[in-house]
């Protein structure tokens, strides 16, 4: 069976790891002219640590993070302690884990051979038959595979050949990111996530690059209706006066920023279907989602775990099968997922008379957590695989 990726991010790249672990011919297909992540930090939820392990890459991984746990805390905008922080799974075995994003793509390019990502392929048409998909690409290159996997993004164009057009939804905020050097602040706390939430704003910090970084997102209200990208560039002045008055530790920590980008945040309303016989799609391509539940990448490397054990399995007249099985597996998942982001992005930006009842809230969210970080998509799979009958990869 011949599998093709399109988009060579962390879901593109996980999912050809995770199928071609599966002993499947998967191909990642990149229009950039080399792999490379631009920007900032990125979190490897407890979940997402889970599914690397499985694949064998959990040393590489944690080798190149930052770990962040106990001791991570919210506060109000003015410093006032809210709570802890849910950072590790009920069994406290996977936490969490701070990445820069070169990084984390560095290790998944290291665990594929060459030949396993084209760079400099531009996807410009696809076409489904029964026997298998057409890809044609800029520059009159044209490809076959058995069936494809759109991992392209918010804007995926794999998308349009499954599902009807939909435009993307502005949250109407933006993120400045970017990056601090550790030792620029000796007063820091290492090895813990901080957030503070203000009225429509919040601030985000955690470590990457075994604590050498301070990540840090800071989340403001904007009507500038920005594409999204991680290398958009920010005025630093801005993102100071944005947060003006908050906690000292805020200002410690943007009085050393010297380069910020922006992010336009948007999402897209739930899809009622991902696949067709040979197409399905993936990450943000499938499910877009708002960061303020770090799940978008987590979630990817949920949907590249599924498919990984599914395709595995699956005989090779049951491609369909697969698909469907998969979009049953994950749109639930997913869906609640998204709306979950969404609604805690509004927790955090207040919007709340009474504060405390936020507070309360944003205390009593551990049990959400551990849904998120308990879940093992690998076990859910072969369970799938054992009820539909087929031999498990």
């Amino acid at each position: 069976m011949r599998i093709a990726i399109i988009g060579g991010g962390i879901g593109g790249l996980t999912t050809a790891i995770a199928l071609r672990d599966a002993g499947l011919d998967a191909v990642v297909y990149e229009q950039a002219q080399q792999l490379g992540e631009v920007g900032a930090g990125i979190g490897v939820a407890p979940n997402g640590l889970r599914v690397y392990e499985r694949l064998g890459l959990r040393d590489a991984i944690e080798s190149v993070a930052a770990r962040y746990g106990d001791g991570s805390v919210y506060y109000r905008a003015d410093g006032t302690l809210i709570g802890g922080m849910t950072t590790a799974d009920s069994s406290s075995r996977y936490f969490t884990l701070g990445l820069h994003r070169a990084d984390f793509v560095g290790v998944l390019t290291a665990a594929l051979p060459p030949e396993a990502v084209r760079t400099g392929h531009r996807l410009v048409g696809i076409e489904e038959d029964p026997d298998g998909v057409t890809l044609r690409f800029a520059g009159g290159i044209t490809e076959r595979a058995d069936l494809v996997v759109g991992a392209d993004g918010i804007h995926s164009l794999v998308r349009a050949s499954v599902t009807e057009p939909t435009e993307p939804v502005s949250s109407g905020s933006i993120a400045y990111r970017g990056l601090v050097r550790a030792d620029r602040l000796p007063s820091w706390p290492p090895g813990i996530a901080q957030l503070w939430m203000g009225e429509g704003k919040h601030f985000l910090t955690y470590p990457v690059r075994s604590g050498e970084l301070i990540n840090y997102v800071g989340f403001v209200p904007s009507d500038e209706r920005l594409r999204e990208s991680w290398s958009a560039p920010g005025s630093v002045q801005s993102l100071r006066s944005d947060f003006a008055g908050w906690d000292e530790r805020v200002l410690e920590l943007l009085e050393q920023v010297e380069q910020t980008f922006w992010w336009g945040l948007y999402d897209r309303e739930p899809l009622e279907r991902w696949s067709t016989d040979r197409v399905t799609l993936l990450g943000d391509a499938a499910h877009a989602m708002l960061p303020h539940l770090g799940q978008g990448a987590n979630q990817a490397i949920e949907d590249a775990m599924t498919l990984g054990v599914l395709l595995g399995a699956a005989p090779a007249d049951a491609i369909p099968a697969a698909l469907a099985e998969y979009e049953r597996l994950r749109l639930d998942r997913t869906t609640r997922v998204q709306s979950g982001a969404r609604d805690n992005g509004q927790r955090y930006d207040s919007g709340y008379e009474d504060l405390g009842k936020r507070d309360d809230e944003i205390k009593g969210s551990k049990a959400f957590r551990l849904w998120l970080y308990d879940a093992d998509p690998e076990a859910v799979a072969r369970k799938s695989v054992a009820a539909l009958g087929w031999a498990a990869g």
